[in-house]
């Protein structure tokens, strides 16, 4: 497996190169097929992170396949549908895992307010697609490498995507279709040099299994990195900002933690930065 750990240096962009990869670079000519797998919440620089990639698909730097979650609390297939919906694209494909998985969620309740307060169609994790089988059906339509998956949560789904055998979508078994079809994967994960990180604990035999037979490129954009950089108070100060489900999770949360008080850490939006 090839690993790109990005550069310490919170003030940059640039990710080290081998020379088994080209750098990375964004061209609003041609966009880049996403499939964005997060566990939304328990942080919520998931959000910053879903809105920023809004914001490069608004641009044309790339084209959301689908938004994934990583964990199954009750309603994240709800809250994964209100922000693609406040961003014009309430028809993009939603998975959440019918495997066992996390089901950690946000201890301030931001998760349950923008349900409360901001259109969306899915009522309950029921009516998403399987993470399984959105995965696999997307990645057989797609050309071959061609699909960046951007993890920002647990990789559970991941896992169980390499071990899962061939389907009605695909005759490959997962690793074969993550060989044929994905470009790369950008993960934020990982403490670097060294240390523990709660993205790959979390589910650390999924994080293993990844770890061992993820055979494509893939950048990992540490703790380390992201810790240093702070998102949400010019958004929380900004009156000119209404009705925002990504404003009122920032509005809601950052009071309540001192550390946050210059704002959250952006550990999820470097990932989504490369």
């Amino acid at each position: 497996m090839l690993f790109l750990a990005a550069c310490q240096e919170p003030a940059s962009d640039k990710t080290a190169e081998t020379p088994a990869e080209a750098p990375v670079t964004r061209n609003a000519a041609v966009p880049v097929p996403v499939i964005f797998d997060t566990d939304m919440g328990p942080d919520y620089d998931d959000v910053g992170a879903i809105a920023m990639l809004h914001a490069f698909a608004d641009e044309g730097s790339a084209n959301i396949l689908a938004t994934v979650a990583s964990t199954k609390y009750d309603g994240v297939a709800g809250v994964l549908d209100v922000f693609n919906t406040y961003f014009n694209r309430p028809d993009l494909p939603i998975g959440v895992p019918s495997q066992p998985a996390s089901v950690l969620r946000d201890g301030q309740h931001w998760s349950d307010s923008v349900r409360k307060n901001y259109p969306h169609n899915i009522k309950s994790n029921k009516e998403a697609k399987d993470a399984i089988d959105l995965y696999r059906s997307i990645l057989a339509e797609q050309p071959d490498t061609s699909v960046t998956i951007i993890t920002v949560g647990f990789l559970t789904n991941i896992s169980n995507l390499l071990k899962s055998p061939g389907d009605k979508f695909s005759p490959l078994s997962g690793k074969e279709l993550v060989d044929k079809k994905v470009k790369r994967m950008v993960s934020m994960a990982g403490r670097f040099p060294e240390g523990s990180e709660f993205n790959v604990n979390i589910d650390a035999p999924a994080s293993q299994n990844v770890f061992q037979n993820f055979s494509r490129p893939v950048i990992l954009s540490g703790f380390e990195i992201g810790k240093d950089i702070k998102t949400g108070i010019p958004l929380i100060s900004d009156s000119s900002i209404q009705n925002s489900p990504v404003k009122d999770v920032f509005r809601i949360s950052i009071p309540r933690a001192e550390e946050d008080s210059a704002g959250r850490m952006s550990w999820d939006e470097t990932a989504v930065l490369v």
